[in-house]
């Protein structure tokens, strides 16, 4: 059995235990993703392209990773012009496992990866208060001190003063 499934802009064949790349997916590995967009399904010799039973039909499928592609370079010049221009580009893809193939409107069973999957780096970017707060480290904020105030400009010579 395999479906025709749309995401990202893009089509793919897949069937159960397939990897694929398509455009980035929020979440993180180990998560799991459905796809709704079902274009067509094959089992054995029967080809379903009715759009009312593919809506009951779910495809089902495990990050596997976050990634990026090839770096791709567009490089454009004008001849005798002096000018020329480089610039570089680097998708973000993820990077997915079929799981299953569900028929009959049955619904998947929507799981998060472990906070212990979770990258180090995401850990790092958590504002430092709640960092404090999961410590214990409850304080008042303290208030913060008013700009110190700047000295008059002093007169030029010839300005008269008028106190």
């Amino acid at each position: 059995m395999f479906a025709v499934i749309k995401t990202g802009g893009k089509q793919f064949r897949v069937a159960a235990n397939d990897k694929i790349t398509a455009a980035k997916i929020e979440g993180n590995a180990g998560d799991t993703v459905a796809f709704d967009s079902v274009l067509m399904l094959t089992e054995g010799e029967k080809t379903t392209l009715d759009a009312k039973a593919l809506s009951e039909i779910t495809v089902v499928g495990e990050i596997v990773e976050q990634a990026r592609g090839e770096k791709v370079i567009a490089f454009k010049k004008r001849r005798r012009q002096n000018s020329k221009r480089k610039r570089g580009f680097r998708a973000e893809l993820t990077v997915i496992r079929i799981t299953d193939i569900l028929t009959g409107g049955k619904k998947p069973e929507m799981k998060k990866a472990d906070a212990a999957a979770a990258p180090v780096a995401a850990k790092a970017k958590a504002a430092p208060k709640a960092a404090k707060a999961e410590a214990g480290e409850e304080e008042a904020e303290k208030p913060k001190k008013a700009a110190a105030k700047k000295a008059p400009a002093k007169k030029a010579k010839g300005e008269a003063s008028e106190a």
